[in-house]
């Protein structure tokens, strides 16, 4: 892409030192940081009343998180290129990234180079998951979509662990959310699976985002 055509981009992430690291990875690029956000609420906002032609959304934030930032900037935005960018290569995230029309999933490990060509491939509205990302997820992509009705089934507290584990949070990190002990939900987990009649936590995040629970 020739230098005079820029890229107008926006970044998402609640830690500074990440929003300086990619700046200082793109400069001297045609890619702008246009504007950088602290939060999911913040990136949904700035995506949907300015122009950009790719997001990069951190996974975890708070104010809401880039995923649920992701649906919503996609629900008015629907050919907006978006790119998520996580510490953790969870499948239950990249599971719900891809079932929610994100353009790619990126490790903050990735180099400069795989930075660099996701945001160009992005912007050319293409997307640039990779076989190994599709491959660990393939399976829960094919599962059947499962009738709604299955979620009456689900307490309140088993459909809050199936909004965390669609989070891509484990199991300690839903015990320490919701103040309850990992015990509890490992017990939660089994049930939300057996209820909705899947065999894993990858399965459950596609199941509920089809469902329109997260």
């Amino acid at each position: 892409m020739p230098t005079e055509a820029k890229i107008r981009l926006l970044v998402a992430d609640d830690q500074d030192m990440v929003r300086m690291g990619v700046k200082a990875l793109l400069s001297g690029t045609e890619i702008k940081v246009i504007a950088e956000v602290a939060s999911g609420q913040a990136a949904s906002k700035h995506a949907l009343e300015a122009e950009f032609d790719v997001v990069l959304l951190d996974v975890r934030m708070p104010d809401g998180d880039g995923l649920t930032a992701l649906g919503r900037i996609k629900l008015d935005k629907p050919n907006l290129p978006i790119l998520l960018f996580s510490a953790f290569d969870n499948p239950a995230s990249i599971a719900r990234a891809i079932a929610l029309g994100a353009n790619g999933f990126l490790l903050k490990t990735c180099t400069r180079d795989e930075l660099l060509i996701a945001i160009r491939t992005a912007a050319r509205g293409e997307n640039v998951w990779t076989r190994e990302k599709l491959r660990s997820v393939s399976g829960a992509l094919r599962t059947p979509r499962i009738a709604n009705n299955l979620e009456a089934s689900l307490s309140e507290r088993e459909g809050e662990v199936l909004r965390q584990m669609t989070l891509g949070l484990t199991n300690k990190q839903i015990a320490e959310t919701m103040k309850i002990s990992y015990e509890t939900v490992k017990e939660h987990v089994q049930h939300v699976l057996r209820k909705i009649g899947l065999t894993d936590r990858t399965q459950a995040a596609v199941w509920a985002v089809r469902n329109n629970l997260v």
